[in-house]
Formats: C-alpha cells, sequence, structure tokens
C-alpha cells in the first residue's frame, strides 16, 4: 500500500502536473511550427535558393543515379536523405527561436509584475508583530 500511496504523491505533486502539460502543449505546438515551416518557410527557403525542395535531396549508396527519390526508393536503393536533416535543422532553429520568444515575452511581464509588486507598501514582518504581542503582554501583565 506505501507504494501506492507514494505513487499517487509523485504523480500529484505540482511539478509533475505542470511538465505534463507542457508536454501537451508541447506537441500542439509541434504542429503550429511544422505548418509554419512546411507552409511558410520552406516554400521562401526555396525560393531564395531557386527551387530546391530539401526533402527530395539524398545521395544513393549504390551510386547509381535515379530520376527522384522515390525511384530510388522503389528500386529498394539505400539511401542517404541529407535534405529531411537539414529541414529537420530548420525546424530545430525554428522552435528555439518560438521558444525563445515565448520565454522572453514570460520574463517581460514577470518583471513587471515584479516592479509593480515592489510599489506597494509592505506590513510589517510576522517577527515584528510577534515582538509588539510580547511587549503588550508585558505591559499587561506589569
Amino acid at each position: 500500500m506505501a507504494f501506492f500511496k507514494d505513487f499517487k504523491t509523485f504523480l500529484f505533486k505540482k511539478d509533475i502536473i505542470m511538465l505534463a502539460t507542457a508536454v501537451v502543449i508541447g506537441a500542439a505546438f509541434n504542429k503550429i511550427v511544422s505548418s509554419v515551416v512546411d507552409d511558410i518557410i520552406m516554400p521562401i527557403i526555396g525560393i531564395i535558393t531557386g527551387g530546391v525542395d530539401f526533402s527530395q535531396k539524398y545521395i544513393a549508396l549504390d551510386g547509381r543515379q535515379y530520376e527522384n527519390l522515390e525511384a530510388a526508393k522503389a528500386a529498394e536503393a539505400a539511401v542517404l536523405t541529407y535534405g529531411n536533416l537539414i529541414q529537420a535543422i530548420i525546424y530545430f532553429i525554428i522552435i528555439g527561436l518560438f521558444i525563445f520568444l515565448v520565454l522572453r515575452a514570460y520574463e517581460k511581464t514577470k518583471q513587471k509584475e515584479d516592479v509593480e509588486g515592489a510599489d506597494a507598501p509592505k506590513g510589517p514582518t510576522q517577527e515584528q508583530i510577534l515582538l509588539e504581542i510580547r511587549d503588550e503582554l508585558k505591559k499587561q501583565n506589569s
């Protein structure tokens, strides 16, 4: 029974719940980034590079020339699809940029909250209140 109690405590810790939420949001975020890369960034890069489709870039390891990647795969040739690596690197850079922008905006909001919180008047500390109570009790007992 202690095992299940410990496991339940572990699962419902605040950090674990936040991590699970982040994973779900990250999965949805991946679809957005994939769409941005596939539908916006890669066509622009294709125009800049003269219409190159990186997903079709490959090297056939048998040394033969094939019409396209599908033909090489149909011939069961071993291929290195380095274009997919290039595209994955672009995905990585864009995801890093988006995460940087989100975290930067989050930090700015936290800084604003800190500044707003600093302007508020601060009350006495718990120790000061306890000292005042002690002193008042001494006065009443004297």
